[in-house]
């Protein structure tokens, strides 16, 4: 009988828990209200209107209890609103999460707390399912997965006076289309359009710049001559293309590609959009075959095709490879069919492997050992040369690097293709090992038949024990950029209205030529690059609208090496890297002025924000940085005895 009611008893101790179980699953279930959260506002009027802050007397927060905010006047209702509510948010679709404080989670005490009630913790109320979570890091994780799986949808309706975006429309999935605009050129985007892994038509807002650099170095190219033959080898969305095709018109004839079947068909959309005609050529679609001349503005081929086959099918003036990660697969077909003097331009997006954070994949794609390094973006911009220069030799061809830019999101070189096998053993003569001390970071490349140890300027092998110098590389070895060529890149910049690039354009002018912005003021007007740029001889093509001859294109190749034959120095030093402890640093451009007082050449980079390059070795580097660091509490810049 005793075991009879003991069982019982279990049983309802069992049901009970079950019952609770169930009542904090519901409650931690995503709700399907269809009104908004009072957390969840797009604008700080919003907020503010919760709550009447005209009225007089004391007034509660609408987002705290009052144990944790008490009530309080009007004015500082606000500032607290503004200063926590409202600035500690989680964005998405213009609405901002709120962080909230009622009791609409409570979190369950430990078995080992000796507290008996469950304290309420701060969260946030997601926009899409109305669930509640805790941490900013796991909203944000929250709303990712959200749109991996295309939920975009809030699960509340918007009120009535609120109009739906004019930038979104629905796709025929279902899903809601996001437009875009960059360059005057308008695309559409898929709800997970930033997730490569999950989304064909992968669009990064961060690659700005590097679209804007390209297009510039084609904006060049066309100048050079035309009508070009153009490939964006991995189209996308087809942004990169459609503005070549939109804003050159028919100095050029764009061809866009990509393997993927949702590519495509958004490609051919954001045509429509942009009113470009596909070519009839192209594989049927919307916006391709006949159509009223005038409604048009150019005309773009798109096809399916796999990079390494129309690459090896045809043969074209200017090569765009930008795959999701590294281009080395594509580097051998890129050269095969390339015109002569034409331009192959390389974005490598593997910053993994590139800035030495998994050697073994770097050795793996490209045949080189790295370590990390104060100059790693450098080091990755010269890998990538070299995994280039090697693909040209192959092929009997040689490059010209126009341009190398080594951002945090990607690497980017823009190189001239020169055609014979006596362009290509220049180009891999200049193919070489760099020796890097461990301690001191002094580095040089290394000469065949030298010992490893003898050849840096450094005295840490006789001083310190062990072996403190590393062979690095292969690498390219010559100059990163062209003077003349990044000139004229600035003057289309300035001519296309790309403020956001002009900066960055104008700082590799000065590290190409390796002087301080100072000295391009001589040479830069207003934006506008004069003395270099006024005459019209540097065109591609004569008034009949036909290319220039092989000869004069030499000629032009020539005048371009010309300007580039004082190179600048290799590499940069970091003036944090090298501080001396205990000492105040003098200002950056003050120091620059130092080192070219002392008669050195030196100028900033854009590798590095706090980068100086120069001709200096590190002793010397080093000396002159010292003898105007002043100690720690006093004016820097001072100790000049």
């Amino acid at each position: 009988m005793a075991e009879a009611r003991f069982d019982e008893g279990e049983m309802k101790r069992e049901r009970g828990q079950a019952e609770n179980d169930d009542k904090d699953s519901d409650d931690n279930r995503p709700s399907t209200s269809t009104e908004r959260h009072i957390s969840i506002q797009s604008r700080i009027e919003d907020l503010e209107a919760l709550v009447d802050l005209n009225g007089a007397g004391r007034k509660a927060c609408p987002l705290c209890p009052e144990e944790k905010f008490k009530s309080c006047y009007s004015h500082k209702l606000r500032r607290h609103l503004q200063n926590l509510h409202w600035k500690v948010y989680v964005e998405v679709q213009g609405q901002r999460m709120c962080i909230c404080h009622l009791p609409c989670r409570a979190l369950k005490p430990s078995p080992s707390s000796e507290q008996s009630s469950s304290r309420h913790v701060a969260h946030y109320h997601c926009v899409v399912c109305s669930g509640t979570i805790a941490r900013k890091t796991d909203m944000i994780s929250h709303l990712k997965r959200h749109s991996n799986k295309g939920e975009t949808q809030a699960s509340y309706s918007l009120d009535p006076d609120q109009d739906q975006d004019q930038d979104q429309k629905p796709a025929p999935s279902g899903q809601t289309l996001e437009i875009l605009k960059e360059l005057g050129t308008n695309v559409q985007l898929m709800p997970n359009h930033n997730t490569p892994q999950k989304s064909d038509t992968y669009f990064s807002r961060k690659m700005k710049t590097n679209r804007q650099l390209v297009f510039c170095s084609l904006a060049v190219l066309a100048e050079e001559r035309s009508p070009l033959e153009c490939l964006d080898a991995f189209g996308a969305t087809g942004i990169m293309g459609l503005q070549w095709a939109k804003h050159l018109r028919s100095a050029i004839r764009v061809t866009i590609t990509d393997i993927s079947d949702a590519c495509v068909n958004m490609i051919r959309e954001n045509c429509e959009l942009n009113q470009i005609r596909v070519a009839p050529g192209s594989e049927s679609g919307p916006g391709s075959g006949p159509g009223p001349e005038g409604r048009y503005l150019t005309t773009v081929e798109v096809n399916k095709m796999d990079a390494n086959v129309i690459l090896h099918l045809r043969p074209f003036d200017y090569v765009h490879l930008d795959p999701f990660g590294s281009a080395v697969n594509f580097l051998d077909s890129a050269f095969r069919n390339v015109r002569n003097h034409g331009v192959v331009s390389v974005t490598s997006t593997d910053t993994g492997s590139l800035y030495a954070k998994s050697p073994n994949v770097t050795l793996r794609h490209y045949g080189a050992s790295l370590v990390r390094t104060e100059y790693y973006r450098e080091l990755a911009a010269r890998m990538v040369l070299d995994a280039v220069a090697r693909a040209a030799a192959r092929c009997n061809k040689g490059i010209d690097v126009l341009l190398s830019v080594a951002l945090e999101h990607f690497v980017l070189v823009v190189v001239r293709v020169l055609r014979g096998p006596s362009q290509a053993d220049e180009s891999v003569k200049r193919l070489r090992r760099l020796v890097h001390c461990q301690w001191c970071e002094e580095r040089l490349f290394l000469k065949q038949g030298t010992q490893i140890d003898d050849t840096l300027p450094c005295s840490c092998h006789g001083t310190l024990p062990g072996k403190t110098a590393v062979t690095l590389g292969p690498l390219w070895s010559g100059p990163l950029f062209n003077s003349s060529f990044l000139r004229r890149m600035l003057n289309a910049a300035v001519r296309h209205s790309m403020e956001d690039v002009q900066p960055l354009l104008k700082t590799l002018l000065c590290e190409c030529d390796c002087i301080t912005t100072k000295y391009l003021s001589n040479q830069v007007e207003c934006g506008v690059v004069i003395k270099t740029l006024q005459s019209g001889d540097e065109t591609g093509s004569d008034s009949s609208g036909k290319r220039k001859s092989a000869d004069e294109g030499l000629n032009l190749v020539k005048k371009l090496k010309c300007d580039s034959s004082v190179e600048h120095p290799p590499f940069y030093y970091s003036i944090h890297r090298h501080s001396i402890r205990g000492m105040n640093m003098p200002k950056l451009n003050k120091f620059l002025q130092f080192l070219t007082e002392a008669g050195f050449r030196v100028s900033r980079t854009h590798f590095d924000p706090t980068g100086v390059r120069t001709n200096a070795d590190l002793n010397q580097f080093t000396a002159v940085l010292s003898k105007y660091s002043s100690p720690t509490g006093s004016k820097p810049g001072l100790n000049q005895d």
